[in-house]
């Protein structure tokens, strides 16, 4: 999908009471043992997020930073509010299958910065880790033209998001400056 597919899709989502994928049963988690099928990647800001969707995204977050990797901090933070928040969604399911934000420059950092960046289990192995991270990074070209992206990421996790991010810089704009 393109990004411009990406935007109207968006905008055909906001314009609905709930978001597409608000639809998917409240009961359970994503587990593993589903498979992704039609996925609906959506780019928004943080008072375009319905309080449904928030949620789902912070128990996504949850799910992952603190269960799965026992990273206790405390996850929901000030700079969700001036961030730009990229999912992909499941109609089948109701936590997004992959996430990030990107926070605004001059939020945390001088230049944008990508980070709370999870797959969650329905998605791994997919491929939908690295098309998570190029929306990102075209994303961020298209709103935030010649600056860097600053990757936050653990420690452990670092290069293997830096070499994802290293390789599509090159796709995304030729411009492109990686700032790690």
């Amino acid at each position: 999908m393109t990004m411009s597919t990406t935007m109207t899709a968006m905008t055909q989502a906001r314009s609905q009471p709930h978001g597409p994928h608000e639809a998917a049963a409240d009961a359970g988690e994503n587990s593993a043992e589903q498979v992704p099928g039609e996925v609906d990647w959506r780019i928004c800001r943080f008072s375009e997020l319905s309080p449904v969707e928030l949620a789902r995204i912070y128990r996504a977050r949850q799910q992952v930073f603190t269960i799965e990797q026992q990273c206790i901090y405390l996850d929901a933070d000030e700079f969700d509010e001036v961030s730009w928040h990229i999912a992909a969604w499941s109609p089948a399911l109701a936590l997004p299958l992959a996430y990030a934000r990107l926070v605004n420059p001059g939020g945390k950092y001088a230049e944008p910065s990508m980070g709370r960046v999870i797959t969650t289990a329905a998605a791994r192995g997919v491929g939908l880790g690295r098309e998570l991270v190029r929306r990102v990074l075209e994303h961020s070209a298209l709103v935030f033209p010649r600056q860097g992206v600053r990757i936050s990421a653990q420690e452990r996790l670092d290069k293997i998001v830096v070499l994802i991010a290293a390789n599509m810089v090159a796709e995304v704009c030729s411009c492109y400056v990686l700032r790690i």
